[in-house]
């Protein structure tokens, strides 16, 4: 595998509900299906916030008060995609320089109007400088993204089925 193939972390998953409901729970409900386990805070997580606007941050508030803005939202298109930073170094910390910074795009196509495939794509992960490698290993990993995508599914499982693939 090339160095360029490794930058790039791709997963998708369908979930039966509308574009527009899928978009919206994803955004809105982000603190739902992010792992409280994933915390830069030294603090245990009250919520996360993602705040639907370019410009707007996504970022953990601690118990304590305490915050941690671990991504910028670059574009928001609802209900097609959004884009954001990943703020997040090697070393797992908060990384300030925009210059060594990942993106995450996440679309949502209709593929009927009662499913929607979410297309989630981490890129330009060797931005991070040394060290870059672990940062592409953790986010592929099962505790990574497809962790997200499985605990967002799930918020879909009021009945109806979501179906997970790679």
């Amino acid at each position: 595998m090339t160095q360029a193939a490794t930058t790039v972390v791709r997963r998708q998953i369908a979930v039966d509900a509308p574009i527009e409901r899928a978009f919206t729970v994803f955004t809105e409900r982000f603190g739902d299906f992010k792992p409280p386990e994933h915390n830069l805070l030294k603090a245990a997580i009250a919520e996360t916030v993602f705040e639907p606007r370019v410009g707007g941050h996504i970022y953990d508030r601690g118990t304590d008060g305490s915050e941690c803005r671990w991504a910028r939202i670059l574009a928001y298109e609802p209900p097609d995609r959004v884009v954001f930073s990943w703020d997040i170094s090697p070393q797992w910390q908060i990384e300030t320089e925009p210059d060594n910074t990942s993106e995450v795009e996440v679309r949502f196509i209709a593929e009927t109007p009662r499913r929607t495939r979410v297309e989630l794509e981490h890129r330009n992960i060797d931005r991070h400088g040394p060290g870059w490698q672990a940062v592409a290993d953790g986010v592929a990993d099962d505790a990574g993204w497809p962790l997200y995508l499985s605990r967002y599914a799930a918020l879909f499982a009021d009945g109806s089925s979501a179906s997970p693939t790679s």
